[in-house]
Formats: C-alpha cells, structure tokens, sequence
C-alpha cells in the first residue's frame, strides 16, 4: 500500500475526488476486509475533513443587497430555514 497524504493537508477537491473513489472501491465488495476497514476509516476522516472545509467556506460567504438608494450593503452569510 503506498502511503497517503495526511487528510488535513489535502484540498477540498483532493479530499473529495479520493473519498469518491473509496466509495467506488467499497461498493465493489472486493478488496480484502482489513484493506475494507482501512479505507472506511480514510473515508470517514476525509468525510470530516470536507465537511470541515465546507463549513470555512460558508463563514467566508458575504450576502450582499442592494439598497433602495442603490448602494451594496454587505452581511454575514446566514442559512435561511427551508
């Protein structure tokens, strides 16, 4: 087995191409049960790890509108309830 990357050293779109392909491999039900439990592991690191990334992302997110006078008026991004 080649050695990975430390999950918290990839980016958002490495973590997700290689969580993608774990869940590719599991699905197939062929790889050895250990090889199964390590990758599952990985997986639910790089789950996290996503996840993680994701929520930094939303932080950084301004909501900008527009004022009846015309100008922009900028604030925090907040999720509305569906």
């Amino acid at each position: 087995m080649t050695e990975k990357t430390p999950v918290e050293k990839l980016s958002f779109e490495a973590a997700l191409e290689e969580l993608e392909g774990i869940v590719r491999d599991l699905e197939t039900g062929k790889a050895l049960l250990e090889d199964s439990i390590t990758a599952y592991e990985r997986g639910i690191a790089l789950k996290k790890h996503c996840e993680a990334r994701l929520k930094d992302a939303e932080m950084k997110i301004t909501k900008l509108t527009v004022q009846d006078d015309g100008s922009l008026h900028a604030e925090p991004f907040q999720e509305e309830n569906a």
